[in-house]
């Protein structure tokens, strides 16, 4: 295998209350929580596993989630601190698009952006009590328009006219890339898991489960298309880690996340 690369990105963190963090367990209370992104750099180009979330769509739209995220937290500035500019991503890989999860598509314009079909459509037309998670419409102008959203100006967007390359079912996109459905949190949701030359391959959860802590208890979050689906993917996720031998990366762990490499360092 060549020697691809792993990095992980800082952007910034929000808050929830407990009783949602730990669906109908709690406990109750603001509990702060890490959004981050994923870069591989791989023989066939580079790829992003998601975006994080847009500091100024939170404030306008989701303002008690009480967003910490200064200008180096964001995409271009975390980019740029392992060298690359926006431009350089060829590929970005949605595991959902909850507001959180895609926030900094709009910066990644020459990217093609990888998603599971159910996910796409269910994004343009939602359940009503999905609206919050499905806020951020900017990763696709063409939804946007057709729900009549209207945003302040942004230069960044006005730039940006995405091609999607839809899937589904299990995928390896790239050679030890590949992509598990782990559907529940929302219809099409995708956890990521890259294989590497020099450790364990890296399981990314995304929102198919929060945090070790769920994972532990068997608790999945409040935020949820289909509860039954989310708690068996988290048992999905276990099976793949024991499968493939594999370290799970949790997306929403602050505890966790203090032990990742960030920024300059990678993984490989």
């Amino acid at each position: 295998m060549t020697d691809t690369k792993v990095y992980l990105l800082d952007g910034g963190t929000l808050v929830i209350d407990g009783f949602h963090a730990f669906w109908n367990r709690g406990p109750a209370g603001e509990v702060r929580f890490p959004c981050y992104s994923v870069v591989i750099e791989h023989k066939d180009g580079r790829y992003m596993f998601d975006t994080g979330y847009d500091f100024d769509h939170v404030m306008r739209v989701l303002p008690f989630e009480k967003p910490i995220q200064d200008d180096s937290q964001k995409i271009p500035g975390q980019l740029a601190k392992i060298g690359l500019k926006p431009g350089d991503i060829n590929y970005v890989i949605n595991s959902h698009y909850h507001f959180d999860h895609c926030g900094g598509n709009k910066h990644l314009h020459n990217a093609c952006t990888i998603c599971h079909a159910k996910e796409l459509e269910q994004s343009a037309n939602c359940q009503p009590f999905e609206h919050l998670g499905y806020s951020d419409l900017t990763f696709s102008p063409e939804i946007m328009k057709a729900k009549n959203v209207q945003l302040p100006p942004d230069p960044v967007l006005d730039v940006y006219t995405p091609k999607f390359e839809t899937l589904s079912g299990d995928q390896e996109i790239a050679k030890g890339i590949w992509l598990f459905e782990t559907p529940g949190h929302t219809a099409g949701h995708y956890s990521l898991m890259v294989e590497l030359k020099n450790r364990r391959p890296m399981l990314f959860t995304a929102d198919a489960c929060y945090s070790k802590k769920n994972m532990d208890m068997m608790c999945i979050s409040s935020f949820h298309l289909d509860p039954t689906a989310s708690l068996n993917s988290m048992k999905r996720l276990k099976a793949l880690a024991e499968k493939y031998d594999a370290e799970l990366f949790y997306s929403h762990d602050l505890e966790s996340f203090k032990t990742y490499q960030t920024g300059a360092n990678f993984y490989s």
